[in-house]
């Protein structure tokens, strides 16, 4: 909505969900009426039926609700590719996870977490404080109580993690970009993969040198999930995962389908937490 990402209009939002297929193409052998399934990337998804490619088309087992499926695939699988695949997470590892209590965040602590991660959040209030504690994190800064991040955050970060994180998972972009860079350790990686707070203009790569060798990756889900095969891997092991109750997902709010403006109005409010639902009766 805000042009970051152009399309052709009229234009149909939305690329994830969870629901029962109704019909198959004539070639499809693997999936069959009546299956649960979940994707995140079939355009046109803010609607009662969806034509989701079968290749990319995840079986929701019996043991994961529908709607616990729509909400962990897109944001779960993200969390997955950040903490396994492009910095993967190791025994003892300082991390920094920025809005530890959005939906993404709450994620990536607890996976961060399991992988033998020490997590530090940033957060904007007491309730969201509180759900990030519960999803690991060891200690969580509350942003909105500093001035200037760049200047106040990255010292409280560097004395939680006792001189450094090894890698920045970002997701804001614009107004944490530069605490993110000084938060890290000597080689660190700050992994930008998001822009809630507008985009990163050009910077110099000099800095990169000064900081201690630092490494910036902006990846995006696509090309983690780019084969089937990759795609369902990561989705099953999310699913087990909750089946197993070893990840906790959040739905902070519900509304209909038809209240889509509304749910958009509160993302942008950045007032949410965990995952914002569209439901179809």
């Amino acid at each position: 909505r805000g042009g970051v990402y152009p399309m052709p209009f009229p234009h149909v939002v939305g690329s994830e969900g969870a629901g029962e297929i109704v019909t198959v193409g004539a070639d499809v052998t693997d999936l069959a009426v009546g299956d649960r399934v979940a994707w995140c990337d079939a355009p046109g998804s803010y609607a009662e039926l969806v034509v989701v490619p079968a290749e990319r088309a995840v079986r929701v087992p019996a043991a994961v609700e529908l709607d616990v499926a729509a909400a962990v695939l897109l944001q779960g699988m993200t969390a997955h590719y950040l903490a396994n695949s492009t910095f993967p997470v190791g025994d003892g590892d300082a991390v920094l996870v920025h809005a530890g209590a959005g939906g993404v965040g709450l994620l990536l602590t607890q996976l961060a977490t399991l992988r033998g991660g020490r997590v530090i959040t940033t957060v904007s209030s007491d309730a969201k404080a509180a759900l990030s504690r519960a999803a690991g994190a060891v200690a969580v800064i509350r942003y909105d109580q500093l001035g200037d991040l760049a200047s106040e955050l990255p010292p409280l970060v560097l004395d939680a993690s006792g001189g450094g994180v090894a890698v920045v998972y970002d997701g804001v972009g614009k107004a944490t970009f530069d605490a993110s860079l000084a938060s890290l350790r000597r080689r660190g990686m700050l992994v930008l993969f998001g822009g809630a707070s507008g985009q990163v203009p050009p910077f110099d790569l000099q800095r990169l040198n000064s900081g201690g060798s630092l490494y910036v990756t902006r990846p995006t889900l696509a090309h983690y999930t780019s084969t089937t095969e990759e795609l369902r891997w990561r989705a099953d092991e999310l699913f087990a995962l909750v089946a197993e109750g070893r990840l906790d997902v959040r739905i902070g709010v519900r509304l209909p389908l038809a209240e889509a403006a509304e749910a958009h109005r509160r993302l942008e409010g950045r007032g949410t937490t965990g995952k914002v639902i569209l439901q179809v009766d």
